[in-house]
């Protein structure tokens, strides 16, 4: 069986909830975006919204009208962190339309690069005083750029980094995690901004050190390659094996990278597509020859039996 997309109940009491969560967060980067454009008060206008609506107000079109005027207001600024601003308030007014849908990506619509820097910024401090010695880790982003004429399906991990700082979330994070995916090409191929491969984890360690982060460790949570035999953006499995431990050996040399973790050991289902072939182990708990593999190159005396 394959994963289905789950549904839950999402009442209007707790979209108002989620609205002034966001109003909460997009306001405390709102002075960034007036301070470079005051005299434009689309962004505000949109943060206005949500909270009437948070308070009780109707779901109207109007709400929809006052996030996309925020995002033009954000398209317009002519400067990094204050275009971070005003786009945290036009996520802040969609939050009205979150669908009620168990999906990552819904996140989109609540916590842009500003919204996250001011909730980082908010929770930071407390999560160092209940444990001073927690690591506090961000971003763990899609790799690759913008899609959609405007971003509107995904920001580019770069953009979001960069605007994630101009929003000044530098002091209140730890360490950077990375989704660091090979696509077709093996891991010493040359790092690009443009292009998506093993290596682009140099792109971001160098924008790290750009912002001043050079000593904050990275850590990767997600990469890899993908054998699928009809995928078409799969790789021969005899390039996954030798490209894989490849990759773990050049990881290894990275002094600023704390741990990677590569997608991923195992499901206890068969979806029956290619996200099957990225498994380490099958679903009924069998090591599969790209396991054996890793296994024989970095535990001292391990063979496949």
């Amino acid at each position: 069986m394959g994963r289905e997309r789950t549904y839950f109940t999402l009442t209007l009491e707790s979209l108002r909830a989620l609205g002034g969560w966001a109003a909460d967060c997009a306001e405390r980067a709102l002075p960034i975006f007036e301070a470079r454009a005051g005299e434009d008060t689309r962004p505000r206008a949109a943060i206005a919204g949500i909270r009437e609506f948070a308070a009780g107000g109707r779901r109207a079109a109007r709400l929809r009208s006052l996030a996309m005027q925020a995002h033009a207001a954000a398209r317009e600024a002519g400067d990094p962190a204050a275009a971070a601003a005003a786009r945290a308030a036009g996520f802040a007014a969609a939050t009205a339309y979150t669908h009620p849908l168990a999906d990552v990506h819904q996140t989109k619509h609540i916590v842009g690069p500003a919204a996250y820097a001011a909730l980082l910024r908010a929770v930071y401090p407390k999560a160092k005083e209940a444990a001073p010695d927690a690591v506090v880790i961000a971003g763990a982003l899609s790799p690759g750029g913008d899609l959609g004429e405007n971003a509107e399906v995904r920001m580019g991990d770069l953009r979001y980094t960069e605007e994630l700082y101009a929003a000044g979330a530098a002091p209140y994070f730890d360490m950077w995690a990375l989704h660091n995916y090979g696509a077709q090409a093996p891991p010493d191929a040359t790092p690009y901004p443009e292009e998506v491969n093993f290596r682009r984890a140099e792109v971001v360690r160098e924008l790290l050190r750009h912002h001043g982060d050079g000593h904050k460790p990275l850590i990767i949570t997600e990469g890899g390659w993908n054998d699928h035999p009809r995928w078409s953006a799969a790789v021969r499995p005899a390039d996954r094996l030798r490209w894989t431990v490849e990759a773990y050996r050049m990881a290894l040399e990275w002094e600023w990278l704390e741990a990677m973790c590569l997608w991923q050991l195992g499901t206890p289902w068969q979806a029956r597509t290619y996200q099957d072939n990225w498994n380490f182990v099958a679903s009924d708990g069998t090591p599969k020859a790209i396991y054996w593999a890793v296994r024989e190159a970095f535990v001292p005396g391990a063979a496949p039996p």
